[in-house]
């Protein structure tokens, strides 16, 4: 994974987050619930936390080789917590709030053509009976901004959601909302992974998501995509993808 050159380039330019910590290599065993699973280090078996509710089904089988951060919080249940699944001889980040993280640095630095225009943001932002992720409310054009995790990519397409996701779908009639009430609004899709070519609507696990997505676009709502080059010491913001509807 040539990690060292990959992190020495990415500290001299562009969004990234820097993994806190050594992660540790594991064998992935089995998903006890959620946000549990046990993992194989070194022949022991151990608890980990996993930061998504995501399914992930093609990344965490039993077998699958992982890495997990060492966790020291005396207040933790688990010692580790997983952090990234290799997958076809590549790392895929696996952490569903690391997005919202490299968005959030990417707004502070405007480092985000789409929004290098608005004012200062705000985080968790309620609209009606949601919350988003990211709003501008100072300048005169107010704007809402969902982030979405994206783990799942087949024959070069990344696909969102890998479940069925009632609050993915309720995000996008709130969005509709606010945009026929004069909002801007945009959800933007950060895919962990660096082998994706473009970004689709997964219809086969939500139908209903697909085409409330397409409705949403067709309303106003702006839709974009972008990848991350991912690597055991640093996950960076690497570049748009073209979105198929």
């Amino acid at each position: 994974m040539n990690e060292n050159g990959f992190f020495d380039h990415i500290k001299k330019e562009g969004i990234y987050l820097e993994v806190p910590g050594t992660p540790k290599t594991a064998i992935f065993k089995k998903r006890l619930n959620r946000f549990v699973a046990e993992v194989m280090i070194g022949g022991v078996l151990h608890l980990s936390h996993v930061p998504s509710s995501g399914r992930m089904s093609e990344l965490l089988y039993p077998g699958a080789e992982v890495y997990v951060l060492p966790m020291s919080s005396e207040k933790r249940k688990t010692p580790f917590k997983l952090i990234a699944a290799k997958h076809k001889g590549q790392l895929v980040s696996v952490d569903s709030l690391l997005p919202n993280r490299l968005i959030d640095k990417a707004l502070k630095k405007k480092a985000m053509g789409l929004f290098k225009d608005y004012g200062r943001h705000q985080r968790e932002c309620t609209y009606k009976n949601s919350r988003f992720d990211f709003c501008f409310l100072e300048n005169e054009i107010k704007c809402l901004i969902e982030v979405k995790s994206v783990t799942l990519v087949e024959d070069g397409a990344a696909l969102f959601p890998d479940a069925p996701s009632s609050r993915a779908k309720k995000h996008l009639k709130e969005l509709m909302h606010a945009k026929r009430n004069g909002f801007d609004a945009h959800v933007v899709f950060v895919i962990q992974r660096s082998d994706a070519l473009f970004f689709r609507p997964n219809d086969s696990r939500d139908p209903g998501f697909g085409a409330l997505l397409r409705q949403s676009s067709k309303a106003g709502v702006a839709l974009s995509a972008y990848d991350c080059r991912v690597d055991r010491k640093a996950v960076k913001l690497n570049g748009s993808l073209p979105i198929v509807l």
